[in-house]
């Protein structure tokens, strides 16, 4: 910065533009108000259909977003614009008080172009006279001191000025289109996150002189700036697309077969590595789109670390895949990594996958404790599991889909392949329970239609439960409770509140089967029996609350949800019971531990107060705000009583001393459960809601529907799957 520049420029148009900013700012969160409580809060509970439940919906929701964020980047500007003036105002001051006390001692100060300037003592006239000879007013050591103290000021002056600059290139550069949600409370966090970044990459370019306590001190200032969008962008920028799959590779190297300590460190390396190129994944700007097209570009580089014997090292894919285990990546960056690598997998067939990807790679270990990483769709599974858009469009293929789900029984992908297609179906991502379930789309319940054919195939389906997918096509189960529930409840389906953009989506028959399969894994029958008693229970409090919900009696509504409860659970029972019959398996302990572990995740949610809507099971009624409310404000009470019976395992009357669905050994046993089950939560709505309807005969309404279901659940399995009895 020029001298003359600090002295004499306009620093009021910073300031008319850092007023500007404040005012925008200030309209911004109105329009921000307005979106979020008017426009986007009418449309989630409008009741769409049509190109509006998928197109229109979802613009309403971006805009209220993009609203959002352009006020977080317009406060985010405004405070780096008014520190920066702030500080320049500062360093004029101090500028010109040290050049008025050079002149008070007859020293000049003069700027002379680009950046540099001169100091020097002022002439006396009487020099010649001088018996020392000296010419100047005073000596050089003043002169010194007084160039030294500006030259201090002036380059902290152009340092505020261009990493001011440099910071709102880069904010502004992270959206190509919209606005960046980056949040910085003034310039200097937003200046030392970049300085961060830039340090850390710096290091990160030798890692072979990295020791452990370099690498631990990396993982402290990555673990506070991991979720910064300026540092993650930086640290990639700085790092660059080869250098960032080279880093890791000589890491893994380095410390492989890392104990105690070391492999902490490592983990959390990993951990943080992954979370910072998440985040720099959603920077737009020029230089990363280059940067992400190059990165997916070196997928089939080999990778070698420096000191390493082998020729073979490991493919880029494989350590990209590898770093996508931790956070959520971009969609159009996940898209078009998970569409290269989708190519390349199924070109190999259902059976080759596993020689494509781990034959010549023995001795790779690109993950710490945790598999080796050899097979690099592990790794974007769990990538496309924190992103539900993601992780939709990937299984929008039947193909792809068919493929993926055969290859699970010639590798290890099975478990990471199951979360991904929880986030496919949900729209909620795995370890998010703080987000609200979405309505199901379309795309998604065609998706759960498909897991669902694919599962109800003879001989087909048992088989990918035991290839790790059980747990997940239980909880994908569990978060269909509303349109399987519509499947089977024919005329009366209009009982089986749902937000569901297919409500009639799914195939009878296949519904019929995908149950009967999933409910023979311990897991996969704890999703079915927890979801089904979660939303049959909140069902009833919200019909039993509010009467307009359904355009019939309250006798109806009890005889068409327990008859309901009785059927899906009975599919479960007989088909358990057809199992022990069949090959007398028993896994009731896992299957207690996995209802009881279950049990204990929907308390949670529950004592969150996050609400029926705010479950991944379960998205809010299309019906309107009062079943949001009873869905919702009501959660800890019906719904906590239920999954309270289920996992503490409550006592039955007249049930031979069993637990509450302790064991399905029994068929007769978990009918009873089931019963008194859905008894006992019509009957805790009634009290709660203070309905003035008999007690003794809407538990026996109840009883009588779920008999009859149970009974139903017998013809439907007979009518879509052949039995032992048969």
């Amino acid at each position: 910065m020029d001298l003359d520049a600090l002295r004499y420029g306009n620093f009021s148009q910073l300031g008319e533009a850092v007023t500007d900013w404040e005012q925008m700012t200030r309209k911004l969160a109105e329009l921000m108000k307005a979106a979020q409580d008017d426009l986007k809060a009418k449309a989630d509970k409008a009741r769409w259909a049509g190109v509006n439940a998928t197109v229109s919906r979802e613009f309403v929701d971006r805009t209220a977003a993009e609203f959002a964020d352009a006020h977080t980047q317009a406060g985010s500007i405004t405070r780096i614009l008014s520190d920066t003036r702030g500080e320049l105002l500062d360093y004029r001051t101090q500028v010109n008080d040290a050049i008025e006390r050079g002149a008070k001692r007859n020293l000049t100060v003069v700027d002379t172009g680009a950046g540099t300037f001169t100091v020097s003592g002022n002439t006396r006239p009487d020099w010649a006279s001088d018996p020392g000879g000296r010419s100047g007013a005073t000596d050089q050591q003043a002169v010194d001191d007084l160039r030294d103290e500006i030259q201090r000021i002036l380059s902290k002056a152009t340092e505020s000025d261009n990493s001011a600059a440099k910071v709102l290139n880069l904010l502004v550069d992270q959206a190509k289109y919209g606005f960046s949600d980056a949040a910085y409370a003034d310039r200097d966090s937003a200046a030392r996150a970049v300085v961060a970044a830039e340090k850390l990459a710096r290091a990160a370019k030798d890692p072979a002189s990295m020791t452990l306590d370099d690498i631990a001190a990396l993982n402290r200032t990555m673990g506070k700036y991991n979720g910064d969008p300026l540092f993650a962008e930086q640290f990639a920028r700085e790092l660059g697309p080869k250098g960032t799959l080279q880093f890791w590779t000589e890491m893994t190297y380095a410390h492989a077969g890392a104990r105690g300590s070391e492999l902490d460190t490592m983990k959390a390396l990993q951990k943080n590595l992954s979370l910072t190129l998440a985040t720099a994944s959603f920077s737009d700007s020029d230089a990363m789109q280059d940067w992400k097209r190059d990165l997916i570009a070196e997928r089939n580089t080999n990778f070698r670390a420096g000191g390493a014997f082998s020729p073979i090292g490991a493919l880029g894919s494989q350590v990209l895949s590898s770093l996508m285990r931790e956070g959520q990546y971009d969609t159009e960056f996940l898209d078009d990594y998970r569409e290269k690598l989708f190519k390349a997998d199924k070109a190999a067939g259902d059976a080759g996958t596993d020689d494509l990807w781990t034959k010549g790679y023995d001795a790779l270990d690109v993950v710490f404790e945790d598999g080796n990483g050899r097979d690099p769709l592990e790794g974007l599974f769990d990538g496309l599991s924190h992103n539900p858009e993601a992780a939709t469009h990937a299984f929008a293929s039947k193909s792809d889909l068919d493929h993926m789900l055969g290859t699970t029984s010639y590798t290890q992908r099975g478990e990471p392949l199951g979360r991904a297609l929880e986030a496919a179906v949900t729209g909620v991502a795995i370890g998010d329970h703080s987000s609200a379930a979405p309505p199901h789309s379309s795309a998604q319940v065609q998706i759960m239609a498909n897991v669902m054919r694919a599962v109800a195939q003879p001989g087909g389906g048992a088989g990918l439960l035991g290839n790790g997918l059980g747990a997940s096509f239980g909880n994908m189960a569990a978060s269909y409770m509303p349109e399987i529930s519509r499947a089977f409840g024919s005329s009366n389906a209009e009982v089986f509140l749902t937000s569901s953009e297919a409500i009639e989506g799914l195939d009878v028959a296949d519904v019929t089967r995908f149950l009967s399969t999933v409910s023979l894994d311990p897991a996969g029958r704890a999703g079915i029996i927890i979801g089904e008693s979660v939303y049959t229970s909140g069902l009833l409090e919200a019909h039993l609350s509010d009467p307009t919900l359904f355009d019939g009696t309250r006798d109806q509504v009890l005889k068409n949800i327990g008859r309901n409860a009785g059927t899906i659970e009975g599919i479960v029972g007989h088909s358990v019971a057809d199992e022990v019959v069949g090959s007398a398996v028993n896994h009731e302990s896992d299957y207690n531990d996995a209802l009881q572990k279950k049990g204990d995740f929907v308390k949670t949610w529950i004592s969150t107060g996050l609400g029926y809507g705010s479950v991944s099971l379960f998205p809010e009624s299309r019906t309107g705000s009062a079943v949001g409310a009873a869905f919702g404000g009501f959660a800890g009470g019906v719904i906590g009583l239920a999954v309270d019976r289920l996992t503490d395992g409550q006592q039955l009357e007249g049930a031979r001393d069993q637990a509450l669905y302790s064991s399905a050994k029994d068929l007769y046993a978990m009918r009873d459960s089931v019963n008194q089950q859905t008894q006992w939560s019509a009957l805790d709505a009634l009290e709660r809601h203070h309905v003035a309807l008999p007690r003794d005969g809407a538990a026996d309404t109840v009883r009588v529907a779920v008999n009859e279901g149970w009974n139903d659940a017998s013809d439907f399995l007979s009518n879509s799957k052949g039995r032992p009895h048969d």
